[in-house]
Parts: structure tokens; C-alpha cells; sequence
């Protein structure tokens, strides 16, 4: 998966402060002293409040008078942006979020293949054999499968021409990732298009039942794969 870098001294001074809270540096209540992370950063008093402002509106950070600048509660946050889901994902060794991702996965892209069965264009279907081609054109290029994969599931959102279920595609896609750089890091990853055919298939067929069927197997799958290569996931510490 290719590295995310923040672009320009703003997106930089975001991703260092949401580092420190993620990373638990910043804890729960914690109060910012702004002077200090000025000098610090090196950076003016307006460019880290323009800062700030964005962990705010993601629901990180808060400000109050008499309290100041601190940080929020986890319930809180805005766990469906994109931002702030991306940096949960690479800041901690978290099984337990991937797992919660995945429970989202099978909630969602069952239900959204059933749809696409009844709406996908022709357009669509070309789309999801494009995707199942780049799979399997993929092999053992790492990089390539996680990218098809990716382009897969974003097409299959597409499919349900469903406003609300597209918007979905970023935590798929965020979930999606994660996972498959793990399993693909670990070990020799098993021939992905054979699941994702019957899926393809179901939704050509017209057939809700068989497509919400078989991408629930492809999701039950895909955890049972996430779950090997974390138990055999080399320990930080070794």
C-alpha cells in the first residue's frame, strides 16, 4: 500500500499533533500549551490554531474558556472520517479495530451486494469483470492484489447507486487495507478471485440471495485470513 504523506507545513503540523494523541502522549483531557507547540514546531500562533481547528472538526480536540485547548474523549471523535480512521489504523498495533472494521464489512457489503443485484448497470458489471481481471492479473505482486482488491469493493458500492452506501467506501476501503496488508505481509496470500467471482456472478445473475450469500462467505473469509496472520505476525519485540 502506498505510504500516505501529508502535503505542505499545514497537513504536516495536523498529522504530528494527531500522532500525539493517538500515540497516547496527549491522553484523554490533556490541556495543550499552545506557546510552547509554537516554538516547538516552529510555526506561527495562526498556522497551528488552523491546525487545531482540524482535529477539532474531527471531534480530537476541544476548546473552552478558563480550560483551554484539550484533548477528547475517544467517544467523541469522529470515527467515521477518513483522516481519523487512517491514523487509528497506523498509530497502534490494534487487533480489536480491524476486528470492529471487519464486523462493519459484514454488516454493510453483504447488504450491498443483495442491492447491486437488483441496480447494477451494465456499466457496472464491466467494472466488477475489469476488477476481477486486474486480480487476477495481479499474481504475487503484494501491492497490485491490494490495489485490485480495493478497486473491487469501491465498484461493488458503486453497483448499489445507493448515495449513502457509496459514502461507505472510504471505511471499507480504510478496513480493506489494513487487513490486506497484513495478510499479504505474512504469508502467501490464497487465489482471491474465485470468491470474488461468485459475487460477480450472483450480481450478473440478478440473484440478491446468492450475491449477499456469497460476499458474506468472501467477508467471513477475509477475517479468518486476518485472524491467521495475526497469530503469526512477528512480535514487535523479537
Amino acid at each position: 500500500m502506498t505510504e500516505h504523506r501529508p502535503r505542505g507545513l499545514h497537513g504536516q503540523t495536523v498529522e504530528a499533533l494527531a500522532s500525539r494523541i493517538l500515540s497516547d502522549e496527549w491522553g484523554e483531557g490533556a490541556v495543550l500549551d499552545l506557546p510552547a507547540l509554537r516554538e516547538e514546531l516552529d510555526i506561527s500562533l495562526t498556522a497551528l490554531r488552523e491546525a487545531l481547528k482540524v482535529l477539532a472538526a474531527k471531534g480530537m480536540i476541544d476548546a473552552r474558556q478558563k480550560r483551554g485547548t484539550f484533548v477528547q474523549p475517544r467517544e467523541k471523535w469522529n470515527m467515521l472520517d477518513a483522516d481519523v480512521m487512517r491514523w487509528q489504523t497506523a498509530a497502534a498495533d490494534d487487533p480489536g479495530l480491524l476486528d470492529e472494521l471487519t464486523e462493519v464489512r459484514s454488516v454493510v457489503e453483504p447488504a450491498a451486494a443483495r442491492i447491486a443485484a437488483g441496480r447494477a448497470s451494465d456499466e457496472d458489471l464491466e467494472s466488477l469483470r475489469d476488477a476481477l481481471a486486474d486480480m487476477a492479473a495481479a499474481g504475487d505482486d503484494p501491492e497490485a492484489s491490494v490495489q485490485a482488491d480495493l478497486a473491487f469493493h469501491r465498484r461493488l458500492m458503486a453497483a448499489t447507486h445507493n448515495n449513502f452506501l457509496m459514502r461507505m467506501e472510504r471505511i471499507i476501503a480504510i478496513g480493506l487495507a489494513e487487513r490486506d496488508k497484513l495478510v499479504h505481509g505474512t504469508s502467501p496470500a490464497e487465489d482471491p478471485v474465485p470468491s470474488h467471482r461468485k459475487v460477480v456472478d450472483a450480481i450478473v445473475a440478478g440473484d440478491p440471495a446468492a450475491a449477499e450469500q456469497a460476499m458474506l462467505a468472501l467477508v467471513t473469509k477475509a477475517q479468518d485470513d486476518l485472524e491467521k496472520a495475526q497469530r503469526t505476525r512477528p512480535s514487535p519485540t523479537s
